[in-house]
């Protein structure tokens, strides 16, 4: 009788929980045994923490990091009539956002080996209603942001920064999320930094959009019950700060050991015909995903089903071809790298907690795929 081997999961985080169950169970306890659930010293005092380690003085914790994206969007003014440059080739999330703002998304293509945003066709698309750019740090790996910074100020555009996956990515030591005007963050529970639950959060260095994006999170309201705007509900819980402060403490440990697993698979994948995750000069890639890319992926992927090893395709179709979204968002130019990404890539197995033998075992099939 064969024997089926355990299977590997591509994201496992219960065992991001066990590997810190007794600090989040204090810290949970903590929260129960104060009586205070919303918006309390967990919260802000996470808020605190987590600005520190981005190197900016404002964070704000709210509900997801789609309602991050949303009012730092709302914040910075975007709104009905206003186009915002991103790209496709990401979570719906990031488009979900720009809509909700009455924006419009228009999309430029990735580039080839980081699959994030194409500086380069930025200007190709601006238009007098363009009001900001939305680069989406990919995978782990920070978009060209002194070159974007650069284009930005020259046409006197906003640029907000999406870092849901790139927790603790850096461009010659200055953190994502350090960049831009504003930047969003994701705490679901698969991230480098995972809730158990949902959470998210808006970082910035300016006091005034610190501000509006606080009013804004609860109701628009300055004076409790007295709305001065029209806002959202959209509030960090204490239990999720608190287990979030946890993590943070280890999240920089946790990245190192991302990075030594990705090692791993770039030493024991070197001689395939994958195409490999690739980081530009000066860049510490926060390797939320390792995503390989090869034109047979739907094969591969079954292959390593069949082995008990579970993948991920981030993403199977761009946002312009879903049929959410088809023939109505502005598409001004050709979009042939993000279509063959989605045709190409698949996520591996990739966690802290994911051991050599493991990782081994991944690029042991993977060479057996590869050899038949």
């Amino acid at each position: 009788m064969s024997h089926t081997p355990p299977p590997i999961l591509q994201a496992n985080p219960h065992a991001s929980y066990l590997a810190y169950k007794h600090e989040i169970d204090e810290a949970i306890q903590r929260v129960l045994n104060s009586g205070w659930y919303i918006l309390g010293k967990e919260v802000s005092t996470f808020e605190e923490e987590f600005a520190a380690f981005i190197g900016v003085p404002h964070a704000i914790g709210v509900g997801n990091g789609t309602d991050a994206l949303e009012l730092a969007l709302r914040a910075c003014g975007i709104g009905a009539g206003d186009e915002v440059i991103t790209v496709s080739h990401t979570a719906v999330a990031t488009v979900a956002a720009i809509e909700l703002v009455g924006a419009t998304p228009v999309f430029v293509d990735i580039e080839t080996d980081s699959y994030t945003l194409d500086v380069k066709q930025v200007e190709a698309v601006l238009s007098p209603r363009t009001k900001a750019v939305l680069p989406i740090h990919l995978y782990g790996h920070p978009v060209d942001m002194p070159a974007l910074l650069d284009i930005a100020r020259r046409h006197g555009l906003r640029v907000i920064e999406d870092c849901a996956q790139a927790h603790g990515a850096a461009i010659d030591g200055r953190k994502t999320g350090a960049w831009g005007d504003v930047a969003t963050f994701s705490f679901y529970p698969t991230k480098n930094l995972g809730a158990l639950g949902d959470g998210g959060m808006v970082v910035c260095t300016d006091t005034t959009l610190a501000e509006s994006v606080r009013i804004l999170r609860e109701y628009g309201w300055k004076h409790r019950y007295i709305s001065e705007v029209p806002g959202l509900n959209s509030r960090l819980d204490e239990l999720q700060a608190a287990i979030l402060r946890v993590k943070l403490r280890h999240c920089e440990e946790d990245n190192q050991r991302r990075r030594l697993l990705a090692r791993q698979y770039e030493q024991g994948l070197a001689r395939t015909c994958l195409r490999l995750p690739a980081s530009a000069a000066g860049i510490v890639h926060a390797c939320h995903l390792y995503v390989i890319a090869h034109k047979d992926r739907d094969a591969l992927q079954q292959f390593l089903r069949h082995r008990n090893i579970m993948t991920g395709i981030h993403y199977p179709l761009p946002v312009h071809q879903q049929l959410a979204y088809q023939d109505r968002l502005l598409r001004p130019l050709p979009l042939p790298r993000s279509e063959k990404a989605a045709r190409q890539v698949l996520s591996l197995p990739l966690y802290p907690e994911l051991t050599d033998a493991q990782a081994a075992r991944v690029i042991e099939a993977i060479l057996e795929w590869h050899a038949s």
